[in-house]
């Protein structure tokens, strides 16, 4: 087994704290198919293909952040890849192959997605509290962000994009202490001034605007809850309110996409499930692996393809990271794809 450094061996500590967090301490379906059955109609997604496995060195494998780009091909980050394994990968879904986009041996990469304004990919890395970015083929990385916002450095999980460029992040700081420090930030589109909208959350998570752009919605992984953050449209908020209590058991909320009807899909961190929710709140379906499926343990975010409703699920556990279709119940658009 490689020996990790100092350094990395702090990154993972971050991210082991993460999952943890995420997963909790058991495994399966909290819910069962009684629970579905009550809450909306009942998905089947089925497996598209294995993207990783579990690397000897974390221990652990975790997709996140699926997002296609304007080529076609889906782009995917392994959370705990270790040094000189693949962190961003590209997917050719038709073909069933991937190859890798991105390594290096410092990032822990949770989300990613293109800028509607540079058309470069944006990844949140976690432990280091940075939003990097690449080129749309995988080169030219840069730092956009990092430092301190409001005194305080970031643990940006999932990020947003509004139609101007400007990004929203979701700041997990005081998931590893257990205290409830996260907030929403927002940094304009050229990395230059960053602004806390939301703070005092409980490790915030997923982060989607809604379908008109007027607002945010974000989870809260330790709370199980979807929360509503209205914008002015000059970056500023004029409400916020908890939008919906998420009957996870067992599992958390992770990230959050929204399709061209403002259905929120939210991922499930514990549970190989993802639950679907209209605007207003009520529980449409929730998209379930076949029974047959076995050690996997979290389904965390999804792409509907553009113009489409065929999703692809990001879905993750001790059998490995894998990739899961089904049929959203909308088109996906930005807010369905990345982040």
């Amino acid at each position: 087994m490689q020996r990790l450094s100092a350094r990395s061996l702090s990154a993972l500590a971050a991210i082991g704290a993460l999952i943890l967090a995420g997963c909790g301490t058991e495994s399966g379906d909290p819910g069962g198919e009684a629970a579905s059955a009550s809450a909306g109609r009942t998905i089947r997604a089925q497996k598209v293909m294995q993207l990783t496995q579990v690397h000897d060195e974390t221990g652990m494998t975790l997709l996140e952040g699926p997002v296609f780009g304007e080529d076609g091909g889906l782009i995917v980050v392994d959370v705990t890849a270790p040094e000189g394994e693949p962190k961003v990968i590209r997917v050719d879904v038709a073909k069933k192959t991937s190859r890798t986009l991105h390594t290096d041996g410092r990032g822990a990469y949770t989300s990613a997605q293109f800028s509607p304004y540079d058309g470069r990919l944006y990844l949140s890395d976690f432990a280091h509290g940075e939003i990097v970015s690449l080129a749309p083929g995988g080169g030219d990385p840069r730092t956009f962000f990092s430092g301190e916002v409001d005194g305080a450095p970031m643990n940006p999980d999932d990020i947003a994009f509004d139609q101007e460029g400007d990004l929203y992040v979701s700041d997990s700081r005081g998931l590893t202490e257990g205290k409830a420090h996260g907030r929403v930030v927002r940094i304009d589109r050229e990395g230059g001034g960053a602004a806390v909208l939301a703070e005092d959350l409980a490790a915030p998570n997923g982060i989607s605007f809604d379908a008109d752009y007027r607002g945010l919605w974000f989870s809260e992984l330790t709370e199980n809850r979807i929360s509503y953050l209205r914008l002015d449209g000059k970056g500023g908020v004029t409400s916020r309110h908890t939008a919906i209590r998420v009957d996870g058991g067992l599992a958390q909320t992770d990230s959050i996409a929204v399709d061209a009807d403002g259905n929120l899909y939210q991922g499930l961190h514990g549970r190989a499930a993802m639950a679907v929710y209209d605007r207003h709140g009520e529980r449409l379906a929730t998209v379930e692996l076949p029974s047959r499926a076995e050690g996997l343990e979290s389904a965390t975010n999804v792409a509907i393809t553009p113009g489409g409703t065929k999703a692809y699920m990001t879905v993750s556990g001790p059998a490995g990271g894998y990739l899961y279709s089904f049929d959203a119940l909308a088109e996906g658009v930005r807010q369905s794809n990345g982040g």
